[in-house]
């Protein structure tokens, strides 16, 4: 759950599951009777937006995603009972229905994203176009009269999307991407379709207009997921789940004085990095973002690059968070933090090559570089970081008080690192001249 931050558990309905809310309330207070004529226009504009946006965000999961809830909707319109088109009473081809929709939504959580390349996405569309010939032929082979569980609905297709629900709930929770929580909200609203469907007239009238709005809210949930993924991608850090250098400069051209920025550096990551492999400075990274995530005093922190931060505190003087900064230091100093795994790129490439003499006629100094480069053994490693603080008032720019911070954040570094630095009042002056300047 790496990117699993603080803010998590407040977005967890996400606009998924309020669009979920907002359908119902729409069909309990009778308000699709005076737009039906609309209904299934918007519908299919809906699913031609969302297929748009999946081609456009290369998300070929959220594609066929969409693709299975169309098929599933038509499907369902055709071999309804009040359809003089269907051939066969039509239960048949709806209890399969109701079975292979949470098994597609399963699997399309399952698998990596495959993009649109054709060796990846042809075979998902042929067993897609697979699956629609099943329902053709279990309808034509003969319907169910009776019934279990929720009305229209059988039994096993009913355990079958609480299964799935659960499934699909668990992984967003270890995955907590927009596209995720959509599969999710889309089952949900899937499953309460074919009960409106199956419970309105007693799957003895036409497909109705309630269970097509909720298909369109499926439909709609998906559209919002890439809209917000290509949001997330955009502003925050896929690496460490924190805000990124766009969202940051964002917030400076919205911020009001008072504020403070406080710009923090990972001490000897380069260190890490050609010491442990950059496998293990992910992991740093993380570990970190992870306690910038929880400062105190109203932060909020960004990763602007590389190992460096900075955190921005709104409405605060750099003394009131000073405190919360020295506490941030003091907790990531001492987080205990273990090699997952021995950097191969330390081994030696060739053992029988040792042995063999291969060395021979090497220098001294080559053989100790091949010392230093036995692999390490995992064992827990120290992380500091040097944070350099800056405040603003009344008509200070903020690229100026941001390099204010850089200034205080290198005397920190000369100054023998893992440190709070504040601004001198040099500093302070370059600030003020630069900001009339």
């Amino acid at each position: 759950m790496k990117n699993w931050t603080r803010a998590a558990p407040l977005s967890f309905m996400s606009l998924g599951g309020w669009i979920l809310l907002v359908t119902p309330a729409l069909a309990y207070w009778n308000l699709l009777s005076s737009v039906h004529a609309f209904l299934v226009p918007f519908a299919y504009a809906v699913f031609a937006a969302g297929f748009l946006l999946s081609w456009r965000f290369h998300s070929s999961r959220a594609f066929l995603a969409l693709l299975v809830l169309l098929l599933a909707q038509r499907g369902m319109f055709f071999y309804s009972p009040g359809n003089a088109a269907a051939q066969g009473s039509g239960l048949a081809a709806w209890h399969v229905i109701a079975v292979l929709l949470p098994l597609n939504f399963v699997l399309l959580a399952l698998i990596e994203e495959p993009g649109f390349a054709a060796p990846s996405l042809i075979p998902l569309l042929v067993l897609v176009l697979v699956q629609a010939v099943i329902v053709s032929v279990s309808n034509r082979a003969g319907g169910i009269t009776k019934l279990a569980g929720v009305p229209g609905i059988p039994g096993y297709a009913e355990v079958t999307f609480f299964v799935v629900a659960a499934a699909l709930l668990l992984r967003w929770v270890l995955v907590p991407k927009p596209l995720e929580g959509a599969l999710f909200w889309t089952l949900v609203a899937s499953f309460l379709a074919l009960r409106s469907a199956a419970t309105s007239r007693g799957l003895s009238g036409a497909f109705n207009h309630e269970s097509a709005l909720y298909f369109m809210a499926a439909a709609l949930i998906l559209c919002v997921a890439l809209v917000e993924t290509s949001y997330r991608l955009a502003y925050h850090d896929e690496l460490t789940g924190l805000p990124s250098r766009r969202a940051f400069q964002d917030a400076l051209r919205h911020l009001e004085a008072p504020y403070t920025i406080a710009a923090v550096d990972i001490d000897h990551f380069k260190n890490f990095n050609d010491t442990h492999g950059h496998d293990t400075g992910d992991q740093v990274l993380r570990l970190v973002a992870a306690r910038l995530a929880r400062v105190g005093g109203g932060g909020t922190a960004y990763r602007c690059g590389g190992e460096e931060f900075n955190i921005l505190f709104p409405g605060k003087f750099a003394p009131e968070v000073l405190a919360n900064l020295e506490q941030l230091r003091a907790r990531i100093e001492a987080a205990s933090f273990h090699l997952r795994t021995v950097d191969r790129r330390r081994s030696p490439r060739d053992p029988e090559s040792e042995r063999r003499g291969y060395s021979r006629g090497r220098s001294r100094t080559g053989r100790k570089i091949r010392q230093l480069s036995k692999p390490l053994r995992p064992g827990p490693i120290s992380v500091t970081v040097s944070i350099g603080v800056a405040g603003a008032q009344k008509g200070h720019e903020p690229d100026a008080v941001l390099r204010t911070a850089d200034h205080a954040l290198y005397r920190a570094k000369d100054g023998g690192r893992n440190r709070v630095e504040t601004a001198s009042s040099l500093d302070r002056r370059r600030t003020r001249a630069a900001s009339i300047a």
